[in-house]
């Protein structure tokens, strides 16, 4: 079997001339590739005491599903403003060019519940940050922090500072 990382597509110029994006869709393809990112979270959380998984839409319920199905846990989804049908808690965070919003429900999260966030890709660290602050507001606590991908020259693990952040692949670039 090929490492995680052979199932990456790079792309060059993508979205635009310098970048190089990571297309995580073709681990996704994939079934060993899918296996190898599922366990390789799954052996994140081998030692780590926790209740529930949290993931952002879209691709850390890909993750985050898989994972809390085969560890027996419930799984939190954090949605784009506007998706989730029960009073929401919302947090805003930056993008590129603007801002976004995401919401989680209010009753998700109980005062003192453990949680892990699972997404496929740190590159700034906006959304976790703000996935951080709505899980504390609620009295929860993030006890571990699980990506696929990471984009280290974009240094978004700076903004998790504090916090237990592991990927399974370390790209240096953006």
């Amino acid at each position: 079997m090929k490492k995680l990382e052979e199932y990456v597509t790079s792309i060059p110029d993508f979205p635009e001339e310098g970048i190089i994006f990571r297309d995580v869709t073709t681990i996704l393809e994939d079934p060993d590739g899918l296996s190898l990112a599922v366990d390789g979270v799954r052996g994140m959380l081998e030692d780590v005491e926790y209740d529930s998984v949290i993931g952002p839409e879209s691709r850390g319920f890909i993750f985050g599903v898989p994972v809390a199905y085969a560890e027996h846990k419930g799984f939190i989804p954090i949605r784009k403003k506007g998706k989730l049908p029960r009073e929401v808690l919302s947090a805003d965070y930056e993008l590129e060019y603007g801002t976004a919003t995401i919401e989680i429900h209010k009753d998700s999260i109980k005062p003192g519940q453990k949680v892990v966030v699972i997404d496929d890709l740190i590159a700034t660290g906006g959304t976790i940050e703000a996935i951080i602050k709505l899980v504390e507001e609620l009295g929860g606590v993030v006890v571990k922090i699980c990506f696929i991908m990471e984009l280290a020259g974009l240094k978004g693990r700076e903004k998790l500072a504090g916090y237990d952040v592991e990927s399974l692949i370390v790209y240096e670039g953006k």
